[in-house]
């Protein structure tokens, strides 16, 4: 079926819909789109959270559970957001609508949609601030600023940039303007050129660092701690941290996946493209687990040691061994080229909305959310420094909308978006749109999304409501 007929036909759309979807952007192959959504999913999640949540979680029984909630949470949620984004071929605010026309029921549940473009603009406001962090340490560790560092002295490095609004503000403005620069230039033009050249040197760069790791660090102490599971350490809590881990190591519930899905060409398998974003994120997630853990055990310093894994205690690593100036400093660009490829995906559903919503051009879209992004980014800046005293609810600014997007906004969209594929939109209609041939694999699927993932979802949501 052609983008024309489907246009035409079974979305019953107008002339004006089918031109819309023949003009619409699109990527060139399925390859590409593999490349950005794996863009999307990996990111500062898989480099700097999976680490040190797996150090405080017991290591490799935590990762058997997380490989687990992937493969019956994520794939199954990730494999119905892309399939509404192409189904609709809008932004996601667009697509829910589009498609619940198509199944008779409500236009309000757009709202899922709707919520998933907020939660990512919300995100990609303090994302920034944080890649910001990350691209402060790259001149830092490769001009030596970490030499012969001690523990004491790493965290008052680090307390040194977070006290410093300007530095701060620089940082993350700099990461906003590369996104928009990339995002501004369309679909084919910035979005697909930027990433065949930052997805593959993200992979080359994190197999340098493992091979590297294996030579000068513990590395048979750190796959005994990453794959040899230890059950004893596993908690009912650990279980929960990993069922919500992976829900946010593949971008799932902020609108990224959807609108990327909204570009990808017919006839392009999203149970086969889903399932391989899902591999190659949790493989970053693992060589990155097997890039750090080898320096930390090599130098003696503790797995668990929280969100400061990465800005802290790695540099005491990279202060003492051998080459350190320049494996870290090559460390900190893969992080910053990591946060880059998600910040991307975070920032297009709303250059979506924009565009489709309001008829406005991409630069003027680009403009628009850029501005309102730095405005906003920088209430994450001042939590920090200027603002560190003022909090809501016990927490500052950053800490807020670091909580309320990550464990209450992205589970909220996630779980729209499985009620209404699984519960509003036809069978039939879904069976042809995800494009499963046997029978067997998507009533499997099916009964995932129906029932296994809302199940998964709602246990999340118990579990932050201290309930269980």
């Amino acid at each position: 079926m052609t983008e024309k007929s489907l246009a035409a036909g079974s979305l019953g759309g107008t002339s004006a819909h089918a031109q819309q979807r023949a003009t619409r952007g699109l990527w060139s192959s399925r390859w590409v789109f593999f490349l950005a959504a794996t863009g999307s999913a990996v990111g500062l999640g898989n480099i700097w959270k999976f680490p040190y949540i797996t150090g405080q979680n017991g290591g490799g029984a935590f990762v058997l559970v997380y490989l687990a909630c992937i493969l019956l949470i994520g794939i199954p949620l990730l494999m119905a957001e892309v399939m509404i984004g192409r189904r609709g071929r809008q932004n996601p605010d667009g697509a829910v609508a589009r498609l619940a026309r198509e199944a008779g029921a409500s236009t309000r549940w757009r709202v899922a949609g709707w919520l998933g473009g907020l939660t990512g603009f919300l995100i990609l406001s303090f994302y920034l601030v944080v890649a910001g962090w990350a691209l402060a340490y790259v001149p830092a560790t490769f001009s030596g600023g970490f030499a012969g560092v001690s523990g004491e002295a790493s965290g008052e490095l680090f307390g040194a940039l977070l006290a410093s609004p300007l530095r701060l503000v620089v940082c993350a403005t700099l990461v906003l303007a590369a996104t928009m620069l990339i995002v501004g230039l369309g679909v084919r033009g910035g979005l697909e050129r930027s990433l065949r050249f930052l997805m593959p040197g993200l992979f080359v760069l994190m197999l340098v660092l493992v091979v590297y790791a294996a030579i000068e660090g513990e590395f048979a102490q750190a796959l005994q701690f990453l794959f040899v599971p230890d059950f004893s350490e596993l908690t009912a809590k650990s279980v929960l941290i990993a069922l919500g881990h992976a829900f946010f190591t593949l971008s799932l519930g902020c609108g990224a996946m959807m609108v990327y899905g909204s570009y990808l060409p017919e006839g392009t398998s999203i149970a086969k493209t889903s399932v391989l974003v899902a591999l190659a994120d949790t493989a970053v997630a693992l060589l990155a687990g097997m890039a750090i853990f080898p320096l930390v055990f090599g130098n003696a310093l503790e797995p668990g040691a929280g969100p400061g894994l990465i800005f802290v205690t790695l540099p005491i690593a990279f202060g003492q061994m051998p080459l350190g100036q320049v494996v870290g400093g090559l460390f900190f660009v893969m992080l910053v080229i990591a946060a880059l490829t998600s910040a991307i995906s975070l920032s297009e559903p709303s250059i979506a909305w924009l565009t489709e919503r309001f008829g406005m051009s991409r630069l003027k879209a680009v403009l628009v959310s850029g501005g309102l992004l730095w405005l906003l980014s920088l209430g994450s800046v001042f939590s920090f420094n200027l603002w560190a005293d003022y909090q809501l609810f016990g927490k500052t600014f950053f800490d807020t909308l670091d909580y309320l997007t990550t464990n209450w906004l992205m589970p909220l969209g996630g779980l729209g978006t499985v009620l209404f594929t699984g519960w509003v939109l036809k069978e039939a209609t879904v069976r042809e749109a995800i494009g499963l041939q046997r029978d067997g694999l998507f009533r499997a699927w099916w009964l995932l999304l129906r029932f296994g993932t809302p199940l998964g979802i709602v246990l999340v949501f118990l579990n932050l409501a201290g309930m269980i």
